[in-house]
């Protein structure tokens, strides 16, 4: 069976094959069924605060740091246009942005290589993931990857051919997966955790907009018809639910009595887990919490903040989502043996400038740095003519290995 039978029989509502659950049909229109009854897509997970801001913040400042070329394994710039001008219509920042939310909410992120007549590339173009579907063959010499891309084109309404794509053409950028094939949906594994944090938003939006009206039974010692059952449970909802009749106060007659059968509701208790849903949150995308708003157990002095930020750049930001993205640009975009790209990623890491030139000016005077050494640790080149490889004695400021002038002798001596 080809690639395009493979597409063309897949699940869909106008196949009578179609076994139509209510998971299959979540699934079809872009959910996935979760345990709290709320499905959850990629696009629907962005209506939870504590995602919309882990998306957000890792595609930010993943974007906004500079990406630069440089000559492999030195401290020397290189030229990469297609760095500085990736698209004719977005910013780099706007672009890798994109790519980053993408990878963060499908777990992989697709950008077709557009390439001029000698075969250089000059554009990138992002295409959305739920339209690629990724398939890997033994590797030949005209597709050494061996990975397919067939990337549905067109839109709902007017859908397009499918078309195969290879790694010459497209730029992938997997997450975390299991098969080194494709990536996995960080939405998709914690849709349990999502679906249940957009499903206590919403029993508290619905029960503010009740007037903290509960659910219950009103009974009455006269019999009812059905019609005048409903009528009194139209009127009992009227005059207690809003929240502008929050805390009415409510007169029944004639042996009327209201039950509740619901748990009350507890601010405190709610509160306290709607908070522990940001924290798991926070868990699946690797931010700390106090980046997601969150700072009840989290110090707030600076220093105690600042080393968890750091923390954040060491051991998630740079080995999750900035290393693969160097590799893969400088594997499949530059295209040349000698340069590389590379983040400037010492701007997160380097602490705050007063303690930064602190350490330097102690480290300068100790003889254990030298100029183009301090220069190197702040992404800098090196001083001409090898003017910052000097190496200063304590105290005497003199070069290394000479001896220090003779004091001056005292005046009268």
């Amino acid at each position: 069976m080809s690639l395009f039978g493979l597409f063309e029989q897949r699940a869909s509502v106008e196949n009578p094959d179609t076994d139509l659950t209510a998971a299959e049909l979540m699934t079809l229109f872009g959910g996935s069924a979760t345990d709290s009854g709320v499905p959850v897509s990629e696009r629907s997970a962005l209506a939870m605060a504590a995602v919309w801001r882990s998306v957000a913040l890792i595609s930010g400042v993943s974007a906004a740091l500079p990406l630069v070329p440089y000559l492999r394994g030195t401290k020397q710039p290189a030229s990469a246009p297609i760095l500085a001008g990736p698209h004719p219509d977005m910013t780099p920042y706007e672009l890798w942005r994109l790519t980053y939310a993408h990878r963060l909410l499908w777990g992989n992120a697709f950008v077709q290589k557009l390439r001029n007549g000698a075969g250089q590339i000059k554009e990138l173009w992002p295409i959305t993931p739920d339209k690629v579907r990724v398939y890997a063959y033994r590797p030949t010499e005209a597709n050494p990857s061996g990975k397919v891309f067939w990337v549905e084109t067109g839109t709902r309404d007017e859908p397009g051919p499918v078309i195969p794509l290879t790694s010459r053409d497209i730029l992938h950028l997997p997450g975390l997966g299991y098969d080194g094939v494709v990536g996995l949906s960080v939405v998709q594994m914690a849709r349990q955790t999502i679906g249940l944090g957009l499903a206590a938003e919403r029993y508290g939006a619905r029960f503010f907009g009740s007037g903290n009206l509960m659910g219950g039974i009103l009974q009455t010692d006269a019999r009812l018809e059905p019609g005048q059952a409903d009528a009194l449970k139209e009127r009992w909802k009227a005059k207690m639910s809003g929240i502008d009749r929050s805390h009415e106060i409510a007169v029944l007659d004639s042996g009327a009595k209201f039950q509740t059968l619901t748990m009350p509701h507890d601010d405190a208790q709610f509160l306290e887990s709607r908070n522990f849903e940001v924290e798991e949150v926070a868990r699946w995308f690797g931010v700390p919490p106090f980046l997601l708003m969150l700072t009840e157990r989290s110090t707030s002095w600076g220093t105690g903040l600042e080393q968890q930020a750091l923390g954040w750049v060491m051991f998630d930001l740079h080995p999750q989502w900035l290393a693969p993205t160097e590799q893969r640009i400088t594997k499949e975009v530059l295209l040349n043996p000698k340069v590389e790209a590379r983040y400037r990623v010492n701007e997160l890491l380097r602490g705050d400038s007063t303690a930064r030139s602190s350490f330097y000016r102690t480290m300068r005077e100790l003889g254990a740095f030298n100029a183009d050494e301090i220069r190197d640790a702040e992404d800098l080149p090196p001083l001409p003519d090898g003017q910052g490889q000097t190496y200063w004695q304590p105290t005497t400021m003199t070069p290394i290995g000479e001896q220090p002038p003779p004091a001056a002798e005292p005046q009268g001596a």
